[in-house]
């Protein structure tokens, strides 16, 4: 019989290294972890959020967390979280996110990049921050995956890595206009995922193709295009009807006379 998958934030964690001296050990690693990624989970954006958190549900936490000096203050989650090890951190964290994707097989995942704010050094002239993360929109907009590139121009060459930590077999993938290249959408299906891209001009003979399917093929074959319903639309009442066509990866082809995608 197979295992069954364990996705407790406790089992993933357990073997996260404690930086702390044994003397200022107050409160437990584990329960300073779990209380950070629940505050995260609904909402929560920093030390202080955490403490809150800790100290509003504390009668909760009671329940799986020994808690033995209470809530740590926000000082203390501050400082726990500024030793860690960052690269050891996010192997615990991706090894509990990949057990909650196999729980949760056929989500909808989303990959997207954005700047940090703030992360601007001015002393050093350093670069802002830019971050690629996956996040499953069926688990409350949980992050499962993030990995750091050097800018956004970077995120091409970022998005396989970060397909290749996650456990994408029968999830449907989402990338903004970036990530719509052959190659990617050849890694997600490599890993038994369906993708979903956006297309954008600068993919000029495959946009046009696309258009020009879309014209030919909808635009003026709508049977609900009546002079009825326009006429219905036009006094605001709110009836909303969707038409759906499919233009199959070789049709695509030989309109274009290219590879999908592939400029």
């Amino acid at each position: 019989m197979a295992d069954t998958v364990n996705a407790s934030i406790v089992e993933h964690f357990r073997t996260l290294e404690d930086p702390r001296i044994e003397r200022t050990k107050k409160h437990l690693l584990l329960d300073i972890l779990v209380i950070a990624l629940c505050t995260l989970l609904t909402g929560g954006e920093g030390f202080q959020d955490m403490a809150l958190f800790g100290k509003s549900k504390q009668a909760w936490l009671q329940t799986f967390l020994a808690l033995p000096r209470g809530i740590p203050s926000h000082d203390t989650f501050g400082r726990v979280f500024a030793r860690l090890n960052p690269q050891r951190f996010q192997q615990c964290f991706l090894s509990w996110t990949q057990a909650v994707a196999q729980l949760t097989q056929g989500a909808l995942v989303s990959l997207d990049g954005k700047t940090v704010r703030a992360s601007f050094d001015r002393a050093t002239a350093s670069s802002p921050l830019h971050m690629l993360s996956a996040w499953c929109s069926d688990q409350g907009g949980l992050v499962i995956g993030q990995i750091k590139t050097e800018a956004k121009s970077n995120e091409i060459t970022a998005i396989p890595d970060l397909l290749q930590l996650l456990a994408l077999q029968g999830c449907i993938v989402t990338i903004d206009a970036m990530g719509c290249q052959t190659a990617i959408a050849e890694h997600i299906r490599d890993q038994g995922g369906d993708y979903l891209l956006a297309l954008k001009s600068n993919h000029k003979k495959a946009y046009t193709a696309v258009k020009q399917h879309l014209h030919e093929h909808i635009e003026h074959q709508l049977a609900w295009r009546t002079a009825e319903n326009l006429a219905l639309y036009q006094h605001s009442c709110h009836e909303v009807q969707s038409s759906y066509n499919t233009l199959s990866v070789k049709e695509l082809q030989q309109r274009s006379a290219i590879s999908l995608l592939s400029q």
